[in-house]
């Protein structure tokens, strides 16, 4: 058996109180000034020095705090209309707490608290705000409407990229009443929002804008006649086929991708430096949407597209071009002009891409509108290009397209 020494074992012994006293004291020196809990139940003191800054429905209030060493946060407590009461908190770690959706553009009171740990409001300090117009009126006032195909469209601008949501109301003649279309949610920079699936006789359209407080616009009325749309004959469409158009891969032609059959087969290229097709419509046309139909098998993965250009061509016979892989609407290549870029959206169950649930898939299966321009020129032909699949691969599968607008 090993011997123990006794003066060492003594020894460590020793060290050990000394070792938890230097640690409870270097505790005491991390310890925040501000406490953690507290049981005091003093009166915390005002804030003080208050400034504002008018923003559009709301203000930013910058203050002094008290020195209350258990202090917690800041209370703003104010009313945006004549109904409802919000508060909002700013800890003590900031000298700024936000105060929105005010109603109007008008004075408003809130009145703000510093609240101790204990939960103790300090005494009120009332200031007076003057907000700017709120942003869901802003956008409101400014949303121009127009004809468009098959229906109407509401454009404008949502500056401050706030949540906003865009209701569309038509009157239905043989209720008499107003129909509410499903609400357009955005926040956006832009508001570009159409409805469709009207005849091109005169319609009252309305529309109104909501923000996230439960503040609501008046609606806006304007009497419009909507441009004609029509599905175009797909049996008019044939293939058009140029030098830089990618090779065909396992018998699936390009002439499936507009035969009207959204299952097997459809378009399927083999690996190339382009994945792109081109046909012809039969007629020119003044286009206003197309549909798409992804192939399931793999959605949302492998050579499925996510983002696609359309060319267009009115020329008898457009001759071939080396298409670019980015560019603006309305970009000239040759014979073909850019009729606009389109990004397949997301899984609407808001999953990951490889994860897409069953109600992905119906979607899927369902076709995705994509809109195009009303500044887009007519065309003859139609140069289909995928620029990027979801698998980032150089071949490209796509099972059927509709096309809609005014033939001409």
């Amino acid at each position: 058996m090993k011997k123990i020494n006794n003066r060492r074992w003594l020894a460590a012994l020793v060290m050990v109180p000394v070792l938890l006293m230097v640690l409870i004291a270097s505790c005491k020196k991390m310890e925040s000034p501000v406490e953690v809990v507290s049981n005091d139940t003093t009166k915390p003191g005002v804030v003080t020095n208050v400034k504002v800054e008018n923003l559009n429905g709301g203000a930013r209030l910058t203050y002094t705090l008290p020195n209350s060493k258990n202090l917690l946060y800041v209370l703003a407590s104010y009313k945006i209309n004549d109904k409802i009461t919000r508060e909002t908190k700013a800890s003590y770690y900031t000298d700024t707490v936000m105060v929105d959706g005010f109603a109007r553009a008008q004075e408003y009171e809130v009145t703000l608290y510093a609240v101790s740990r204990a939960n103790i409001k300090s005494d009120p300090v009332t200031i007076k705000v003057n907000p700017k117009t709120p942003n869901y009126l802003l956008i409101n006032d400014n949303l121009a409407i127009t004809p468009d195909f098959g229906g109407a469209n509401f454009f404008g601008f949502n500056p401050n990229k706030v949540p906003v949501a865009v209701h569309i109301i038509s009157f239905n003649e043989k209720r008499n009443a107003y129909d509410e279309e499903e609400p357009q949610y955005l926040s956006t920079d832009t508001v570009n929002v159409s409805v469709r699936g009207y005849d091109a006789v005169p319609k009252k359209f309305g529309v109104f804008v909501t923000d996230r407080f439960g503040n609501v616009s008046d609606t806006v009325f304007k009497t419009l006649t909507p441009l004609f749309e029509t599905l175009l004959d797909k049996s008019k469409f044939y293939t058009y086929h140029l030098p830089s158009d990618s090779p065909i891969g396992y018998g699936w032609e390009f002439k499936y991708f507009f035969d009207g059959n959204t299952g097997d087969p459809g378009w399927h290229t083999l690996s190339a430096p382009t994945k792109q097709g081109t046909f012809g419509l039969g007629t020119s046309a003044k286009l206003s949407r197309f549909v798409l139909w992804e192939r399931l098998n793999g959605i949302y993965g492998y050579q499925n597209i996510r983002q696609m250009t359309l060319w267009g061509s009115n020329s008898d016979s457009p001759g071939d071009s080396t298409l670019p892989l980015s560019s603006a609407p309305g970009t000239v290549s040759g014979d073909w002009v850019n009729l606009g870029n389109f990004t397949f959206p997301n899984p609407p169950s808001g999953l990951p891409p490889n994860q897409a649930n069953a109600s992905d898939q119906a979607f899927v299966a369902a076709g995705v509108n994509f809109k195009i321009s009303i500044n887009a020129p007519a065309t003859k032909f139609i140069r289909f290009q995928c620029t990027q699949t979801w698998g980032g691969l150089d071949y490209v599968n796509a099972m059927e397209i509709s096309l809609y607008g005014n033939p001409l």
